[in-house]
């Protein structure tokens, strides 16, 4: 039980904090501005405390903190040996007490829970030796109201060798500790916000960067952007500025480091390559006072992985003049990225065959048509027997005998051309730029990886028929690919001559065709 409750429980007659036997005469007019004061006011005796520490002195205590936290009843021993002479009526009124009578009897309801430490600085303060004491505490109002307290004691002129004059004073702080509680609550929310939000945020210090645009702008540089495609080492002068304050715990997690200090210190495996360029627009955003800004950007985790990133940037209000608070919220979204970028590829390939679809295809021959590059030589492949396999042996075998053929062309043909399949069993690859000896070698090496591939895989041999032309007069483009067309039938219809018992077959898929 708390020493100070359990001394107000004493019966009636016991020795207690509060008595109103003993007050010394006063003078009128002192009790009239004692009793008019607006703020509370205590009248104790503190004689008997001044007597229990010398005893204690003379024992042999020398840390009085140490001893009264070593034993509550120490703590107990203190309170019996101080008695309160007289209260104000602003002290009634703060406490909610009709007489002094009904606040001396209710002293447990006033002093419990927090008072503990507060009263044990207080003694601390006169053990030292001050004349005046102070601390703040939590008593309560005889209603329960909570009451936080500022309470300040002085032992009064020529009562300094006894103690046995002390007044008190209570000043009533609970709406400023109120105000007090609810920024720290808010504080606490905004730190907590901040530290455990699913999105990476850091605070950072841009003020060195402002100070060097601000240079510049006094040596007369109007077209920054001109300035640091001249000088580009500006930015990574800039870059090597920026002073990381804190970053939160989604951060640590998204760039795979351990700790804020490995990360702060492994900063320029994070910001490098890409991170440059897209850098250098944001000091152009900034040098044009845009203090929000949006973008997206290429980060790298410690683990060497690249991070995409959808970066917002904003000037704290009220630092817009230093830029010295700067907050920036970082979005992973690699995903998203790896998603978007799987659909474009999707929108421009064949997934059987890794090779472009017919989607590229038509759009290539667009944009041939619009800026001809002559000659323009053009390739169309049909693989033979492809319907025989998937009746007899499956799809699953002709599928595998597609990827072969997707294997082989992306073998043969060098970027920047790209060779595409644009039917189930048929494939054209266009060549901008290339004559019909340079197509006619392509066409060689086509054949020779045939030969090789069915070499490699077992199973039904893989057979294309091949036709190619060359386009030499702008706008003939489509002849060409007939003509094209026209020579790869040609190329079937001498493997099926030369297969006797796939004759049927090819007279089967000439029809269908």
């Amino acid at each position: 039980q708390h020493p100070i409750r359990r001394l107000i429980h004493m019966p009636s007659g016991s020795s207690l904090k509060l008595h109103t036997t003993g007050a010394a005469p006063a003078s009128t007019d002192t009790l009239d501005l004692f009793e008019a004061s607006p703020t509370s006011m205590w009248l104790e005796d503190y004689s008997g405390l001044r007597k229990l520490f010398d005893s204690w002195r003379r024992a042999g205590v020398t840390d009085l903190r140490a001893h009264l936290e070593a034993d509550p009843r120490h703590i107990a021993q203190c309170s019996e040996n101080i008695r309160v002479l007289r209260v104000n009526r602003r002290t009634l009124d703060l406490y909610g007490a009709e007489s002094f009578e009904e606040l001396s009897s209710r002293m447990h309801e006033v002093l419990r829970d927090d008072t503990f430490e507060a009263h044990i600085s207080e003694m601390v303060q006169l053990w030292q030796g001050s004349s005046q004491f102070e601390s703040k505490s939590v008593n309560y109002a005889l209603n329960g109201k909570r009451l936080d307290i500022l309470l300040k004691g002085v032992v009064l002129p020529d009562h300094e060798a006894c103690w046995d004059r002390v007044l008190v004073v209570v000043e009533d702080v609970t709406e400023l500790e109120d105000t007090r509680r609810r920024a720290n609550h808010s504080e606490q929310y905004a730190r907590s916000l901040f530290a455990y939000a699913p999105v990476s945020l850091w605070v950072e210090d841009f003020s060195a960067i402002k100070a060097l645009l601000d240079e510049l702008r006094e040596q007369g540089i109007t077209d920054f952007r001109t300035f640091t495609d001249v000088h580009p080492e500006f930015v990574e002068r800039c870059m090597a500025e920026i002073r990381v304050l804190n970053v939160n715990h989604y951060t640590l997690g998204m760039y795979k480091a351990s700790s804020e200090a490995e990360l702060l210190s492994r900063l320029p495996e994070v910001f490098r390559d890409e991170m440059f360029p897209h850098f250098r627009e944001q000091l152009i955003d900034l040098w044009d006072n845009r203090l929000f800004q949006q973008r997206e950007v290429l980060n790298y985790a410690l683990d060497g992985n690249v991070v995409n990133i959808h970066l917002q940037f904003s000037v704290f209000a009220g630092h817009e003049d230093t830029w010295d608070l700067v907050l920036l919220a970082l979005t992973d979204i690699t995903a998203r990225k790896k998603a978007e970028a799987y659909l474009e590829y999707l929108g421009k390939h064949d997934v059987l065959t890794k090779l472009k679809n017919r989607s590229f295809y038509v759009d290539e021959l667009n944009r041939l048509e619009r800026k001809a590059r002559l000659p323009i030589s053009a390739v169309i492949i049909d693989l033979n027997r492809l319907k025989e396999i998937n009746d007899s042996l499956g799809h699953a075998i002709g599928d595998n005998m597609l990827q072969r053929t997707g294997e082989i062309l992306l073998q043969a043909v060098d970027k920047p051309f790209q060779p595409a399949r644009i039917g189930g069993d048929e494939f054209a690859i266009l060549l901008p730029g290339m004559d019909e000896t340079g197509c006619d070698v392509l066409v060689e090496n086509i054949r020779e990886l045939i030969d090789l591939n069915n070499q490699f895989y077992n199973g039904p041999p893989l057979h294309l028929s091949i036709g190619s032309a060359t386009c030499h007069t702008a706008g003939r483009l489509e002849e060409t690919l007939r003509e094209a067309d026209l020579r790869m039938y040609k190329d079937k219809r001498r493997y099926y001559e030369q297969s006797p018992a796939d004759r049927r077959k090819w007279n089967d898929e000439a029809s269908d065709e």
